[in-house]
């Protein structure tokens, strides 16, 4: 094999690696029953500070999540938000 076609092969491969879409973000998880704001916010994608505070503040008054789906009870936090971010919530 010429070395131009081998270089070609190795900046492909790498190139495959490098823009991949498997990424460290998502193999962040978090637990939403211990957690704080700050951890949630960065853990789940389209949570910022407020909603992570508001799953907090509703976490303390109604007690653990019992099932990732009654994050809906939160304000701000619908079924689109749970789906983007289901692999990284955890409840147990």
């Amino acid at each position: 094999m010429q070395i131009r076609t081998r270089v070609r092969i190795v900046a492909f491969i790498g190139g495959c690696l490098f823009f991949s879409p498997v990424s460290a973000e998502e193999a962040v998880s978090v637990k939403v029953n211990t957690a704080s704001a700050e951890e949630i916010a960065t853990a789940l994608v389209g949570v910022g500070l407020t909603k992570a505070q508001a799953i907090v503040e509703y976490r303390e008054a109604n007690g653990a999540f019992q099932d990732l789906y009654e994050l809906e009870n939160v304000k701000g936090i619908g079924t689109r938000t749970i789906d983007r971010n289901e692999s990284r919530i955890r409840v147990k």
